[in-house]
Order: structure tokens, then C-alpha cells, then sequence
């Protein structure tokens, strides 16, 4: 549990409507959760995922409602 009040960050510049992806690469299963650009076949603002905790984690941290 942390102490700090978690604050919400303004969802970075160029990224407003884009959707959020979770990539997981084919050789070490690693996980990434950004926002992913349809056009380009870009993640921004990649985060690493180690649990599903930590995807709920991404939406809070933007204000965006999670879905499971």
C-alpha cells in the first residue's frame, strides 16, 4: 500500500484516441501495455506488464475505465 496519493497523468500528447494494446513478444513471453497507433503499428509509451493487476494499474493511472 502506498502512502503517496496516486495522481491521475494527462494522456501524453498525440496519443488521444488511440487504443491501448497489450503486445507479449514471441520469445520471452514479455508483456507491454501502451497505446498503439493503427496507422503507423506504433506503441507509445510502452510499460512493462508483469501481472494483470498492473494493466488495471495503466487505465488508473490515465483516468481510462478498464474492461476485462
Amino acid at each position: 500500500m502506498s502512502l503517496r496519493k496516486k495522481h491521475k497523468a494527462a494522456i501524453p500528447e498525440g496519443c488521444e484516441g488511440l487504443e491501448i494494446k497489450v503486445t507479449s513478444s514471441t520469445c520471452t513471453g514479455e508483456r507491454v501495455i501502451g497505446f498503439y497507433d493503427r496507422r503507423t503499428r506504433e506503441l507509445k509509451y510502452g510499460e512493462l506488464v508483469q501481472s494483470d493487476s498492473d494493466i488495471a494499474d495503466f487505465y488508473e493511472k490515465y483516468g481510462l475505465k478498464y474492461e476485462k
